[in-house]
């Protein structure tokens, strides 16, 4: 540990004036132990070296001005480390976590949360089709969303719909709006049928908020051949994946900061970010790729089989 070794860095120190047989006695530790740390030397060097460059590398991925994602925490690092990298080149997911420990390079972590599902009334309900299976698989098929809500310096919020691939985590559509009334989640649904074309047969899932159980959301669904699905009333765990991207969109976001400036600010911040997590952002449920490069491959295994 650090005390036997600041106790053999005493005696490198002071062998001249005392001699190491001597030092060695009195600290009580092994001659033949110093020497092998005297030893390693050259190598403890050049680990120290190694990891100093790996740093470097870790704080140009996690720098926004060079295209990094300061929220990347060690698997996103590494994977990005190891992208078309020799075998015998790749670096180890441990080392990665140690060095960024060790450097404080930890990814930007949110300590906050607010809930911001308004119950229904209306006693409208519908069955869960999603039973918590969140798992990946063909895209375009089921869908999640939910609202958060985004703080301005102001005061005031604006607010931000989801609508989520469950098979490729592609955020296939998303709204904003300085309001929480239906057409925010109905904006979010429409752009998400532009993206794909058509969502006849897809299931869309979500809590049970007055705007999902309201009678207008209702018939575009009806509309596009959506299947409405719910979970259980009061249950976070049933919408999950919808919780965890709006805690990593204000994450990754707000960095910390309790607000936005202003709304243009959120609306561009929100509109780069959403861009990323389609194209660039790696996604650990699918194999530590993008979205888009996901549903990519899918397509071309696809086309293969066919």
């Amino acid at each position: 540990g650090d005390e036997l070794v600041n106790r053999f860095q005493f005696v490198e120190d002071h062998k001249d004036a005392w001699g190491v047989k001597r030092l060695c006695e009195v600290i009580e530790i092994a001659r033949s132990s110093f020497y092998a740390w005297l030893a390693a030397e050259p190598a403890r060097a050049a680990r120290a070296a190694a990891d100093a460059a790996l740093v470097s590398r870790i704080r140009v991925l996690q720098d926004p001005a060079r295209g990094g994602d300061r929220a990347y925490g060690a698997p996103r690092i590494t994977a990005d480390l190891n992208e078309d990298v020799p075998a015998g080149d790749r670096v180890n997911h441990k080392r990665v976590a140690r060095v960024m420990r060790e450097h404080a390079l930890a990814g930007i972590r949110l300590r906050k949360r607010v809930r911001t599902t308004i119950p229904d009334q209306s006693g409208r309900r519908f069955p869960d089709l999603i039973g918590r299976d969140f798992s990946t698989g063909a895209p375009c098929c089921r869908y999640v969303g939910d609202i958060t809500y985004l703080p301005l310096e102001d005061g005031t919020n604006l607010y931000f719909a989801s609508c989520i691939d469950l098979g490729s985590r592609k955020l296939a559509g998303w709204a904003m709006a300085g309001h929480m009334r239906t057409e925010l989640v109905e904006d979010a649904l429409k752009v998400a049928w532009c993206e794909r074309g058509t969502l006849a047969g897809a299931v869309f899932h979500s809590d049970h908020g007055s705007v999902y159980t309201s009678k207008s959301y209702a018939a575009l669904c009806e509309q596009l051949g959506v299947r409405q699905s719910m979970g259980a009333v009061g249950s976070s765990a049933d919408n999950a994946l919808a919780e965890s991207l709006n805690a990593a969109l204000k994450r990754e976001l707000l960095e910390g900061r309790a607000a936005f400036p202003d709304a243009p600010t959120a609306y561009r911040a929100v509109f780069r970010w959403a861009n990323r997590y389609n194209t660039r952002r790696r996604h650990s449920a699918i194999g530590n790729i993008a979205p888009n490069a996901y549903e990519t491959a899918a397509s071309a295994t696809l086309t293969e089989a066919a």
